[in-house]
């Protein structure tokens, strides 16, 4: 994912999100002097726009026992495979093992494969998302969506010579695979009226030279195949998970996210406050382009929860170790709520 702007600022200007809340701001200073706007405060006003009303059923949701430390380890264990680049023998090798764990669960695991190829590098390479489906034969889906591809350079780090050291990239597209994959077992459990499809991207991070490559290969070609081949199911929402499980996220509203899907930003951020989840914050956040824009594009509301914050993003830092299950099991219960409030 990227940042809308290379220095990664906040939003100065007080607007109005979506017509609804107002939002404030406040200077402070970035380490290299310049300035950076940090929110304060929370909307004046409740959001009003709900247009998932009729969708939400009137019960109380199930709570699930989401085990943090179950999802570190599955998070632990893929690290553990080493730098997963697509095309290379280690993506592979993380493909058949998150293939397996899913349809252990009796999940249906559909592979979209593709070639992606960047203007830098010579050849194409052989590229898989991974589409993962929860009660296949529903009409009406909802999606969580993620990468498992790990960048081939750390290129945030200070030193450039410390670039291609191998980056497991933890937080950025592990975490997401991890937190699914323990969600897995507790999909019985949900009461679903709706269907539910994992979407696993390839292609988010093969980037090597940001001035002619291109950003996420595999949700352009997912959502390109989507628009070309309409299937007979529809997706009312989609939920992107990226950078979201560092030890002290937080979740700030994306911007794109909220101008283009407004009603799942606001019924999730609801959930949130329901259920007592303090680090979905409601106020206005970075500006970031990631893989929800391509479905956004094709007419799926789609938002990205994500922490762009992160300090260890795109360094060799990015490991287990700052990684938080506790976090992921914040982001479960959030979720696993809203979704069974669909109908």
């Amino acid at each position: 994912m990227i940042h809308a702007n290379s220095s990664r600022p906040r939003f100065v200007l007080a607007i109005l999100l979506g017509g609804m809340a107002m939002f404030h701001f406040s200077g402070c200073q970035m380490p290299d002097g310049s300035p950076k706007e940090e929110p304060k405060g929370q909307p004046k006003d409740e959001p009003k726009r709900d247009q998932f009303a009729e969708d939400r059923a009137p019960n109380d949701p199930k709570a699930i026992p989401f085990d943090g430390k179950r999802a570190m380890g599955y998070l632990k264990d893929l690290c553990a495979i080493g730098p997963r680049i697509s095309g290379s023998v280690g993506m592979e090798k993380q493909r058949e093992l998150i293939k397996k764990h899913f349809e252990a669960f009796g999940a249906k695991v559909t592979l979209q494969k593709f070639d992606g190829k960047q203007p830098s590098q010579k050849d194409a390479v052989p590229m898989v998302n991974l589409i993962i489906s929860w009660r296949p034969e529903a009409k009406k889906r909802v999606m969580f969506a993620g990468h498992y591809d790990t960048r081939p350079i750390a290129d945030q780090e200070l030193l450039e010579r410390d670039w291609t050291k191998p980056f497991v990239s933890a937080n950025d597209g592990t975490s997401t695979t991890a937190w699914m994959m323990e969600l897995a077992h507790h999909i019985k459990d949900l009461d679903l009226k709706v269907g539910l499809d994992f979407v696993i991207f390839d292609g988010e991070e093969f980037m090597f030279n940001p001035k002619r490559d291109r950003f996420f290969l595999g949700s352009i070609y997912f959502a390109d195949d989507y628009k070309k081949n309409p299937p007979a199911h529809r997706y009312i929402a989609a939920v992107l998970l990226d950078l979201f499980a560092g030890k002290d996220a937080t979740f700030p509203i994306e911007v794109h996210s909220y101008f283009n899907a407004a009603e799942v930003v606001d019924s999730i951020w609801k959930e949130a406050e329901k259920q007592g989840v303090k680090s979905f914050l409601y106020q206005r956040g970075h500006e970031v382009l990631d893989d929800h824009i391509a479905l956004q594009k094709i007419g799926i509301p789609a938002i990205d929860i994500i922490d762009f914050d992160y300090p260890h993003w795109h360094k060799l830092t990015d490991l287990p170790e700052n990684c938080s299950g506790e976090k992921m099991a914040e982001v479960a219960k959030v979720l696993t709520a809203w979704i069974q409030r669909l109908k």
